[in-house]
């Protein structure tokens, strides 16, 4: 017998697909259902009690449909904010995605590192206390896009961006005092990672890039070690919370990443 519960990813976006692929990497047999809460997105730019009363409830209607075995909630604003809570509501493995301070501060030479994420994500006091716990000795400047989170969604959807377009979004992050001394960014969004030549192409100086999604892989890896798989690839779904053009134009995205069906919630 063979376990056919999914792994369950979600995001208020396609920012998600940065975590889903090295999972994949990993557990290629894994059913995979990944839900977008399109009808909320961006959370960035939602407030924190609007975020702190979505998700859960959310996770609980996708929990009742789908009885995934482990969810991934693969956005770093619904982790900071809702990811206690989930737990709280939901009797199955849940996994977060926070900012990858720790190895950003093991890696970096000048000290000096960025966090790029969302303007949700960046006033939280979570990324106070990572850089309290492992970074301590760094100087750490945040800035949050909601732009950038807009550009990545435009590119997923076949969309051409503007080069300019990065470079002002990420000014407010190397324009800061300090900011030319940065030689690594963490990108504290999941959006980001997919849009990575880009921001290499419009930083200001070269700067190293690190994100969470290959640890978060590695992580469900260990917590679904000795369950079974079906024998043979299962072809993923795609969830949205609301289901219009511009979710329909991610489908060639989305089959790329193994998800070959759209549907509603």
């Amino acid at each position: 017998m063979h376990d056919a519960r999914p792994l369950l990813f979600f995001d208020s976006g396609v920012g998600g697909l940065s975590v889903l692929g090295p999972t994949r990497a990993l557990l290629p047999h894994a059913p995979i259902v990944y839900a977008a809460d399109s009808a909320g997105f961006p959370y960035g730019t939602r407030s924190d009690a609007e975020i702190a009363a979505r998700v859960p409830a959310l996770l609980g209607r996708l929990t009742e449909r789908f009885h995934p075995r482990l969810i991934v909630i693969a956005c770093n604003t619904a982790s900071t904010i809702a990811l206690a809570a989930v737990r709280s509501a939901l009797d199955l493995p849940i996994v977060g995605t926070v900012p990858a301070i720790k190895p950003a501060a093991e890696q970096s030479v000048t000290r000096t590192i960025g966090v790029l994420g969302t303007l949700a994500t960046v006033r939280q006091g979570y990324v106070e206390d990572l850089t309290g716990r492992f970074a301590s000795d760094c100087t750490v400047l945040r800035h949050g896009s909601a732009a950038l989170v807009r550009l990545a969604e435009a590119k997923l959807r076949g969309e051409a961006t503007d080069i300019a377009a990065y470079r002002t979004a990420i000014a407010g992050l190397f324009d800061q005092p300090g900011g030319e001394r940065i030689d690594i960014v963490v990108n504290a969004c999941t959006h980001f990672p997919l849009i990575a030549d880009e921001l290499a192409q419009a930083a200001p100086h070269p700067v190293r890039f690190v994100d969470g999604g290959p640890g978060i892989a590695r992580r469900i890896a260990y917590l679904t070690d000795g369950q079974t798989w079906p024998e043979e690839p299962v072809a993923g779904r795609a969830v949205f919370t609301r289901l219009g053009d511009a979710e329909a134009a991610l489908a060639p995205a989305l089959r790329r990443h193994g998800l070959d069906s759209i549907e509603a919630l």
